[in-house]
């Protein structure tokens, strides 16, 4: 496992040009750049792992998640290794972004400002199907422990697949839920058929519909954001366009400064080729406290003074000559907003999006109770 760890130190504290490009407007550093190097590292760490005769690409983001509010100026280290990997062709790659330490030193647990991981997979350059890779061994019982996490991350990959509302319909319980947000819907809305239009319950002024949400973008894809063995755009540079996105539709949203907590579990569909045209539409798609509760213990705080607030970015790409779309990817990231605000869904397809961000709540909250994901906290963009 050692033997893939690789790791590089940003020298922001020192090189105010290179600080230059990794700051944002309020001064902080720029996390959709620190996402680009990420993905760029994880690129390194699976190379180390597989050589160079077969093409690694990017098939997801399992989890970046805030440890510690990078509040200040300073240098960072970014490492990796590759923690799981069985003989087939995917793995997992662990990272990790720390206050960088003296030379030779490892940083320590109070300076580790961010954790995620990648999932890797390898390709035969020429017909690009997926080849075998060398299994990990793990040789310490630390590395034993990183082993054994990506193994219960895999397990829970194929079982979250295998129960996606694009299989199995919603169960008893989200049933039950998607009625009660309609029934609250109609008395929300008392000039609609069904209703008492005496019922004093009347939509709040923090409720919000969930397609008056949407934020969207149309860009060309340039050369210049290419990966480094094929005419496709690199996978860093989505994360960035789409964290920068969400992150403005949680802040159109709310009116208010949204704080980062984390990027959920994340797919890469498609590739993105050079000179396509890459569409973007951020949606919120839950909220926490939510506007209805449930019996699993969802509770409708109304008088919440934060906000959990969940944004899906969905991609597509087309041809200049917009023949041919393909979905490229979603992508999940969570914020904290300093408002009580709640979204509300209309229509059977903003049910379902609003019933699957929920469940990703339910699986990061049920995983860091478990112990196998750890708190995120507050960061600015």
């Amino acid at each position: 496992m050692s033997d893939s760890y690789h790791s590089v130190v940003l020298p922001l504290a020192q090189d105010p040009w290179l600080l230059d490009t990794y700051l944002n407007s309020s001064g902080h550093i720029r996390l959709g750049t620190i996402f680009m190097d990420l993905d760029a590292l994880s690129g390194v760490v699976a190379y180390k792992h597989t050589g160079d005769d077969v093409t690694t690409v990017t098939a997801a983001v399992d989890r970046i998640a805030i440890k510690r509010p990078l509040t200040e100026i300073c240098d960072l280290e970014l490492s990796g290794q590759v923690t799981y990997a069985t003989g087939r062709s995917s793995m997992e790659v662990s990272l990790q972004v720390a206050k960088a330490s003296k030379e030779g030193k490892i940083p320590a647990k109070e300076d580790i400002v961010m954790t995620c991981g990648f999932t890797m997979v390898s390709l035969d350059p020429g017909t690009k199907r997926p080849v075998p890779i060398n299994p990990i061994k793990a040789e310490t019982e630390e590395e034993q422990r990183l082993y054994e996490a990506g193994e219960r991350n895999s397990k829970i990959r194929k079982e979250s697949s295998q129960k996606s509302l694009l299989r199995t319909s919603p169960n008893d319980e989200e049933s039950d839920l998607i009625h009660a947000m309609w029934q609250r819907q109609l008395q929300y809305h008392g000039s609609r058929p069904l209703t008492d239009p005496n019922d004093p319950v009347r939509q709040p002024d923090n409720v919000f519909s969930m397609d008056g949400t949407r934020v969207q973008t149309a860009a060309i894809m340039q050369p210049q954001f290419r990966n480094r063995h094929q005419f496709m755009i690199f996978g860093g540079f989505l994360l960035k366009q789409t964290f920068e996105l969400a992150f403005c539709c949680a802040a159109a949203f709310s009116h208010s400064r949204p704080v980062f907590v984390s990027l959920d579990p994340s797919d890469f569909k498609h590739p993105v080729p050079v000179g396509s045209v890459l569409y973007l539409t951020a949606t919120v798609v839950y909220t926490d406290p939510p506007i209805v509760g449930s019996a699993s213990g969802d509770n409708s705080n109304s008088n919440a003074e934060y906000t959990r607030v969940q944004v899906r970015v969905d991609s597509k790409v087309r041809d200049v000559e917009h023949g041919d779309v393909k979905p490229t990817g979603q992508f999940n990231y969570t914020f904290t907003v300093p408002r009580d605000i709640k979204v509300m869904p209309r229509t059977y397809t903003e049910f379902m999006m609003y019933i699957d961000a929920r469940r990703r709540a339910q699986r990061v909250l049920e995983s860091i109770q478990d112990g196998m994901s750890e708190s995120a906290e507050r960061v600015t963009e």
